[in-house]
């Protein structure tokens, strides 16, 4: 069997973190076999190049290999895609059609971000996983195929299962092995490694000098936090190669491409439990990501900051805290003998002017919505575009928020 450095070489893995050696190593010994195989973690850590490893390091490998974003394609034509159609199935059917899954006979099939299926499909998917059989669309003849499925999602998928969004039984098919793909910030040694290599690969492809980082860019490099991992890396280091005619690149420069994140406010509502939080995670680091947000992150800080003076200067007492444990957002004071004072009192009673308060993230999360929608005038693909999420996840999140277009 190869080993893993040689596979690094081969696939253009850059880094020695010990996960990723780790993800590597499982995906060497299970190519071999036809186990179902999951590959778990966030968006843009790289979890293709680890079906593309699986495939070439199998008995599969001289056969074809096939790629489906399962989050792109429309859900009225998935069916189609994936299980092929017969003549006349519909009114645009003209001709008998192979899926994907036909194509991908005696190969490997590569369902990416699986967590977005239908429901309806996913039924359908584990027949082809206990069965290896399968419906054209317009058919009654049941088609046999032999085809290796690696999945991945950056999607919790267990708490898909809680919500009823994904089939238990489907999950444990998937995932006869699952492989966790770590995020780049918790690769903190190989983060300079890549942005080396992504420089000079650019420098090498346009003729141009190197950049390179003082010790302050890079020390902030380092520690940034990288919600789009690698391939945000790599989109911010192609653009600073081409951008700066100056290619010693300071700390300054370098927040022009990748300012800081402000931590956000601290918000004590009912919305934010366990769960919930989980769920909302694709379109929270989404807003981090966006300028926009970002600006509006800050000025929601401040008007913070602004409103505990206020309340400082009335009560003329030490620094207040919000109490994390008491679902009432009571303000304490740290003065001796001040009995604990309610928000909603010092708002209500002293402070009716002041209406800045931070939002909550379902606020937060709608009101980024329904920009991008009005942005986009209304055509969903677009927002969903903009919003970097796909455009199921943005439909049920206008049902969710009832949205009115």
């Amino acid at each position: 069997m190869l080993d893993i450095q040689s596979i690094k070489t081969r696939f253009g893995i850059m880094g020695n973190d010990p996960q990723l050696n780790r993800a590597l190593e499982i995906a060497l010994q299970v190519a071999v076999t036809n186990m179902s195989i999951l590959v778990t973690g966030e968006s843009g850590v790289g979890k293709e190049v680890f079906s593309k490893i699986i495939h070439q390091n199998s008995p599969r490998k001289h056969n074809k290999y096939i790629a489906v974003n399962c989050g792109a394609i429309p859900e009225g034509t998935i069916e189609s895609e994936l299980f092929g159609h017969i003549k006349g199935a519909f009114t645009s059917a003209d001709r008998d059609r192979k899926g994907y899954f036909a194509e991908a006979d005696k190969g490997t099939i590569f369902l990416d971000e699986v967590g977005e299926l239908p429901m309806s499909m996913q039924a359908k998917l584990l027949r082809v996983l206990e069965s290896g059989e399968f419906l054209p669309v317009g058919s009654s003849k049941t088609l046999k195929v032999d085809v290796r499925i690696v999945a991945a999602t950056n999607v919790n998928l267990l708490e898909a299962i809680k919500k009823g969004r994904f089939r238990e039984d489907l999950y444990y098919r998937l995932s006869q092995v699952s492989i966790f793909v770590p995020a780049l910030r918790d690769r903190k040694d190989d983060i300079y490694i890549l942005f080396r290599r992504f420089a000079i690969e650019q420098a090498e492809r346009y003729k141009m000098p190197v950049i390179t980082l003082t010790n302050e860019a890079k020390e902030y490099l380092l520690n940034y936090r990288w919600q789009g991992n690698i391939r945000q890396l790599k989109n911010i280091t192609d653009q600073i190669s081409i951008i700066e005619k100056e290619k010693t690149i300071t700390l300054e420069t370098l927040k022009q491409y990748i300012p800081p994140l402000p931590a956000l406010p601290m918000v004590i509502d009912n919305y934010l439990n366990e769960e919930n939080i989980g769920s909302q995670k694709e379109i929270i680091l989404t807003i981090l990501n966006n300028k926009q947000q970002i600006a509006v992150l800050k000025n929601e800080i401040e008007n913070l900051k602004e409103f505990v003076k206020q309340v400082l200067s009335e009560r003329n007492s030490e620094p207040i805290f919000i109490n994390p444990q008491n679902n009432k957002n009571i303000i304490y004071s740290d003065t001796p003998k001040q009995e604990p004072i309610e928000e909603d009192e010092i708002i209500d009673n002293e402070y009716d002017e002041v209406d800045d308060t931070p939002m909550t993230l379902i606020e937060m999360e709608k009101k980024m919505i329904l920009s991008a929608l009005q942005r986009a005038k209304g055509k969903r693909s677009i927002a969903a575009k903009e919003l970097g999420i796909s455009e199921r996840t943005l439909y049920r999140k206008i049902n969710d928020f009832d949205i009115e277009l």
